[in-house]
């Protein structure tokens, strides 16, 4: 079973410490491995926000988020009480000289150790950031900046905040977070392709088929909607999570698992991506809005109603990657993803081809071709179907069955979620789960392209009722190559 190694002692910064990701998702995942042991006595975490808070009303805050997102047994006292004392706060706004002296003064004593800055923050201000870190004398060999996506909105403004970062800090000391890889299973794509002969040998497109990502999401964006509508699906799902997970399938394998060397690889996969012209928008994507509908029996509102205004900003985007090099041509990869879909999941779906000739006659029933299912979320795990025959006398029939592996059953313990485990890769130094400049570079240029193809083609978004798998062109993109979406 894998043991929790401890970090280095270390300061943790987080800008927008009174933030919903830090309260939700940031200090929980700290929490959780304080718990476990991997933090040395004297590691500290200091908050930097505008909010005028005591450090003791900081704390208080931090308990009641705890309780909010924890399992009430995983809140043990003794851990609490080690865990509160690591916690520090400062008042501090980051386009202003106000607080930067105080937390320069914090970290002063201990330049020796590790210093984190983590960035929950505007992505407008994290040249700013950079900037007052360095002119404050906070940036030195040991320290490292974690940006939260999205890394711009297009590839000219993620050009300029690279820009602006990087001139404070080498491009070893930045780690661009994208939650998705650090979950397990999407780590665990490595293992499957790269230390089972079974499968990489068929790993190509001789015999795949077509590659399926799903990534569905059954809330809408509530009192997110101005934000997102800035944004959209195409920008806020598929230029970061379901590109890398795109590209850790299509992906050769590595010269072994340093960080240069997945990243090298990466960014092939991502200059091979064919690109979407206006010529071809129109054959290869869809996009979508939802309208108001139902949810597990519950009326929910459309997009435009939670907005207050009328919008063109798609929801829910579905489109065809072609990637043009020897391992792939031919064998399309569908992305999908959408707010407001029946459930919230994601998937990954390898279809391999069906056999050549089937022996068996029609009376035995259909031949379905194998197909691999790995589940990121929920009950991570994977699934392998497999053709065999019915028992019983009556008859020869084939019937497909799946072999399935669940984690939360095959582990029995609590493995660290995807934020945890990203937060210790960061304090380790270890930039092999973040992107590089150049997987965002190459990443924006495509996702540039399919939206000036949307704007060159008049595209527009199409209603999808709330609580469907989208509009009725995204079922139409796989028709149109005589395939359908996987549904169980």
């Amino acid at each position: 079973m894998a043991q929790f190694v401890p970090v280095e002692t270390f300061d943790l910064v987080i800008f927008g410490g009174t933030g919903d990701l830090a309260q939700r998702k940031l200090l929980p995942s700290l929490f959780h491995r304080d718990s476990d042991g991997q933090f040395p006595e004297g590691s500290r975490i200091i908050a930097a926000s505008r909010g005028e808070l005591s450090r003791d009303e900081f704390v208080d805050l931090v308990r009641k988020a705890l309780e909010t997102y924890l399992k009430a047994e995983e809140l043990t006292d003794d851990v609490w009480q080690r865990f509160a004392a690591r916690l520090d706060y400062v008042t501090l706004d980051i386009t202003t000289p106000d607080g930067w002296q105080t937390l320069a003064g914090m970290l002063a004593p201990h330049e020796d150790r590790i210093r984190a800055f983590y960035l929950a923050t505007i992505p407008s201000l994290f040249g700013e950031t950079a900037r007052q870190l360095s002119e404050y004398g906070m940036v030195n060999d040991r320290a490292r900046i974690v940006l939260e996506k999205p890394v711009g909105s297009d590839r000219h403004s993620a050009h300029e905040i690279n820009d602006a970062v990087g001139q404070y800090f080498d491009e070893r000391q930045i780690y661009r977070i994208d939650h998705y890889l650090g979950k397990e299973t999407v780590q665990n794509l490595s293992a499957l392709r790269f230390a089972n002969s079974l499968l990489e040998p068929l790993w190509n497109r001789t015999h795949i088929d077509h590659v399926q990502i799903t990534v569905a999401e059954h809330i809408g964006t509530g009192n997110r909607a101005q934000f997102y509508d800035r944004t959209g699906a195409l920008r806020d799902m598929v230029q970061n999570h379901m590109l890398q997970l795109l590209c850790l399938v299509a992906m050769e394998a590595p010269l072994s698992m340093h960080h240069d060397d997945i990243r090298n690889e990466k960014i092939k996969v991502l200059k091979a991506l064919r690109p979407i012209t206006p010529d071809s928008v129109k054959r290869t994507t869809a996009r979508g809005q939802y309208a108001a509908g139902a949810i597990g029996g519950e009326a929910v509102p459309g997009y435009a109603d939670e907005l207050g205004d009328k919008s063109d900003r798609e929801t829910f985007v579905a489109l065809r990657a072609d990637i043009d090099n020897w391992r792939w041509n031919g064998t399309p990869f569908y992305l999908r993803t959408g707010k407001r879909l029946p459930q919230k999941s994601s998937e990954i779906v390898i279809q391999f081809r069906s056999v050549a000739h089937s022996i068996f006659g029609d009376a035995a029933g259909g031949l379905e071709a194998n197909r691999l299912i790995i589940r990121l979320q929920p009950n991570e795990g994977m699934m392998l179907t497999m053709v065999t025959k019915e028992p019983g006398p009556g008859g020869f029939q084939l019937r497909s069955l799946p072999l399935n592996l669940s984690f939360s059953e095959a582990f029995q313990l609590r493995y660290p979620d995807a934020y945890e485990r990203l937060l210790m890769e960061v304090l380790r130094g270890n930039p092999a789960l973040f992107m590089h400049r150049d997987e965002v570079d190459a990443a924006w240029a495509w996702i540039d392209g399919i939206i000036d193809a949307w704007s060159d083609a008049a595209m527009p978004v199409q209603p999808y009722v709330a609580g469907t798998w989208g509009p009725t062109a995204s079922a139409v993109l796989l028709d149109r190559d005589d395939r359908a979406w996987y549904q169980e």
